[in-house]
């Protein structure tokens, strides 16, 4: 599949119209990773030739996703991490580590039971990410690289932005959908759902996403343009994003 369809196919779960504020964030060969058996471990320091982020900030976002998140969706978190930085490398762009770490890490917290809301979840979690990132001093400038990561991961846009910004939308792209192994190993995607598994993930995703639509269905509102598709374009039937993801070449 190619990587900017990946993405568009992410788009189709969030283009929401609505943007009322956010709730606050709270105050040899490498030898391969094992798995994490559970959230409290702490987490390797290299998957897949990719060594995971270990600063002050990128510590505290790791347990602010813990925290809040279901295991299997902060396992994702991290794998989007690790298959953003192997599209990077592959396509030899250079981005900062820690930047991408934290968008990625924090790209879904607008899917969690603390920060879901009526703004389409990319923005709830973009706000919760900001938010945390203020209270613990990071730099603005740099907030803002994390924000457009977060805000435009589930959207083509993100695509034709920097490094930092666009590698949130490839590595969930190739978790949720489908790794273009043009870009990744197979070996490489191997290691990566043998240190952080799935944990069901096609079922749970589908679970949390039908929860967070049920309880604020205005921050799943359809864009303008595919109202009029939908009208006027009848004879257009696009692939339902469920359909992608139940077809994913994952087992679960």
């Amino acid at each position: 599949m190619n990587r900017r369809e990946a993405i568009h196919a992410l788009g189709t779960l969030t283009l929401g119209m609505s943007m009322p504020n956010v709730a606050q964030a709270v105050s040899g060969p490498e030898p391969k990773a094992p798995a994490i058996g559970s959230a409290s471990e702490p987490l390797p320091s290299m998957v897949a030739g990719v060594r995971l982020v270990d600063s002050e900030i990128a510590r505290r976002a790791t347990e602010l996703c813990r925290s809040v998140s279901p295991h299997y969706l902060f396992n994702h978190a991290v794998r989007t991490f690790l298959f953003g930085s192997l599209v990077g490398r592959a396509l030899g762009q250079k981005f900062d580590d820690e930047i991408l770490y934290l968008a990625c890490i924090l790209h879904d917290l607008g899917l969690t039971a603390r920060f879901q809301g009526d703004s389409p979840f990319e923005i709830q979690g973009a706000e919760a990410a900001r938010h945390f990132l203020l209270e613990h001093g990071y730099a603005k400038d740099r907030i803002a690289i994390v924000w457009d990561g977060i805000a435009m991961h589930a959207s083509p846009i993100g695509s034709f932005k920097q490094p930092e910004i666009a590698l949130v939308g490839e590595g969930a792209g190739a978790d949720v959908i489908a790794p273009d192994f043009s870009t990744i190993r197979k070996a490489d995607v191997e290691e990566v759902v043998t240190a952080f598994p799935r944990l069901r993930f096609k079922d749970a995703f589908l679970g949390t996403c039908t929860e967070v639509v049920r309880n604020h269905p205005r921050a799943a509102a359809n864009s303008f343009m595919r109202d009029v598709r939908d009208r006027y374009v009848p004879e257009f039937h696009p692939q339902n994003f469920c359909d992608r993801l139940v077809q994913a070449p994952f087992l679960e």
